[in-house]
């Protein structure tokens, strides 16, 4: 019932509804209905005729017109849903000459629902506003529900139905949703869909049961987790569970939710994790000149040069094998160096702006706003950081023989030459993060200046603490004091700690209390979170949580009760 079969009760429905004033078509509305309830389907009715009636009016147009009564009854439901649809004066129901009934009265005869009626709307069952007792309701005239229910029986019968559901159907229907809940891990609907299918209901009708029944009965919910946010530690096992590869429809059922609630969760953690990163950079005022971002992101100078001379590079003969990909990479010209700095540290500023929109104002530093979350910007800030590593990995590759030189210098002071490289490494890489290109100074000149300060403090200590060691000076030796002991003592020390331990234990629940043993090695070898999920038949990340706060509310009664712990 979407198109008019005659084209001129349409172009009449869209005169009236764009140029009649709100009381004028309240009026038509009536009479329309009336005049709906007196078609007969097998009689023609003139246009001049039906115009007449409904806007007493009779046109010029259209003179010679004949409408089929079934047609007609089609077209004139259309033009009441068209005049309804605007918004209406309430009539009060004084003024309108046959009974009218609303919808609490319509719900009561059928014995449906509210929601059910409005369905009903959209095949024929027309309303308009009505005033009664003071109060604005929606009334439809008794000769258009009598109609409804001469022409749709099926579908009254039908939506009857679920009033009339004994208890032993609504019991039936709870049970078979709490074992598909179980052992499917469906959603409400995925639910209610294969238990209509088979007890022949309507999808709403069961859902609607099973709602109700959660509503009633909150503790003994069959879909608990529907509703309400999740919390912190859910929220990281989604994630956690996105990450190795379990894909969002799996999720989702597991957890009872959609696939919308899962992405917003995902992306929810993983700007959470971004903001936790540390994002340092060396800031620069040419930064801020949006117009020069080209320049800045663009290849740095004579990049296909440099990638050739590089693929030609081979580390020399009697190089170590573990220095051998200090040789891998040329050395970078000053303006190659200038322009790859400034190109990391400014990925770096733009990573940080778009950072800053997924925080949530007035709260916490690192404090994700749910409502600013958009997976394109996640992407665009992970794309950055990523590029930005991908820079520093060539600044770094292309300065390692500067430590390798810088060592060799300082070889003779320790015993160990390759500990003194990776000691070096660790400096350069500081010094590519923290080296300022806007000075215009070389890059070779602050890192050799790092090094060598990081080896004036490392060798004298690894030296002084290696001849402590060689010689047993050590401080802590010379005044530790003597805690030997004898047996008996040593194995009444760990029965009274067996003993304080075992009671500290029947504070918490039997699983908490397993794990703990298991986990502690209480009762043989430590376990490790596998063996004892696999043993509880529960994830390896679950029992982490459960461990931790089972650590945690011993704490709180050993601190609380102020017991003595060995």
């Amino acid at each position: 019932m979407n198109n008019f079969k005659q084209p001129a009760l349409k172009q009449l429905t869209d005169q009236q509804v764009r140029f009649a004033p709100p009381a004028r078509r309240a009026e038509q509305l009536v009479r329309a209905e009336r005049l709906l309830a007196e078609i007969d389907p097998s009689k023609r009715y003139p246009y001049p005729f039906v115009c007449w009636r409904i806007t007493e009016f009779r046109p010029e147009a259209h003179a010679d017109l004949l409408i089929p009564g079934d047609e007609l009854a089609h077209d004139l439901l259309l033009f009441m849903q068209g005049l309804s649809g605007k918004t209406l004066p309430p009539m009060p129901t004084e003024e309108i000459p046959e009974p009218i009934l609303t919808l609490e009265e319509i719900s009561k005869q059928f014995n449906v629902s509210t929601k059910t009626i409005r369905r009903w709307r959209r095949f024929g069952l027309v309303g308009q506003p009505i005033v009664r007792n003071g109060k604005r309701q929606v009334g439809f005239l008794q000769s258009v529900v009598d109609r409804f229910l001469k022409s749709y029986p099926d579908r009254v019968r039908r939506g009857s139905r679920f009033s009339q559901m004994t208890e032993c159907e609504r019991d039936d229907i709870l049970r078979r949703a709490r074992r598909l809940s179980r052992v499917l891990g469906g959603t409400l609907t995925e639910v209610s869909r294969r238990i209509a299918r088979r007890l022949n209901r309507s999808v709403e009708t069961v859902r609607y049961t099973i709602k109700n029944h959660d509503r009633r009965h909150p503790e003994m919910a069959l879909f608990p987790n529907l509703t309400g946010p999740l919390d912190a530690a859910t929220k990281q096992t989604i994630y956690s569970s996105y990450r190795r590869g379990i894909n969002v429809d799996t999720l989702a059922k597991r957890f009872q939710r959609t696939r919308t609630s899962m992405y917003r969760v995902i992306n929810e953690v993983r700007a959470q994790r971004l903001l936790e990163q540390p994002l340092d950079y060396i800031p620069n005022d040419s930064f801020d000149d949006a117009s020069r971002d080209a320049e800045f992101s663009a290849p740095m100078p004579e990049e296909e040069a440099y990638e050739a001379k590089r693929r030609s590079m081979h580390a020399p003969k009697d190089v170590p094998p573990e220095l051998a990909s200090c040789y891998e990479y040329p050395l970078l010209s000053k303006e190659q160096e200038q322009h790859l700095f400034r190109k990391m540290n400014y990925l770096k500023h733009k990573a940080a702006k778009l950072r800053d929109r997924l925080r949530k104002e007035g709260g916490e530093a690192n404090e994700v706003d749910p409502t600013r979350v958009r997976n394109q910007t996640l992407k665009d800030i992970e794309d950055l950081q990523k590029e930005s590593n991908s820079v520093k990995e060539l600044l770094i590759n292309a300065n390692m023989r500067l430590v390798v030189s810088i060592a060799k210098k300082h070889s003779a002071q320790s015993d160990n030459f390759f500990e003194l490289v990776s000691d070096g490494n660790m400096s350069l890489i500081r010094a590519v993060e923290k080296f300022d290109f806007g000075r215009g100074f070389k890059f070779s000149t602050y890192a050799s200046w790092a090094i060598m300060k990081n080896f004036a403090r490392s060798i004298p200590d690894e030296k002084n603490r290696r001849e402590r060691f060689v010689t047993g000076h050590e401080e802590l030796f010379e005044v530790s004091p003597d805690t030997r002991s004898d047996e008996f003592e040593i194995l009444a020390t760990q029965e009274r700690a067996t003993h304080s331990v075992n009671r500290l234990l029947e504070y918490l629940d039997p699983r908490e209390r397993e794990i703990i043993r298991l986990r502690a090695g209480l009762d043989g070898d430590p376990k490790t979170l596998e063996e004892i999920g696999q043993r509880q038949g529960i994830t390896k990340e679950r029992v982490r949580q459960l461990n931790a706060r089972a650590m945690k509310k011993l704490r709180s009664i050993v601190e609380e009760q102020e017991l003595e712990m060995p």
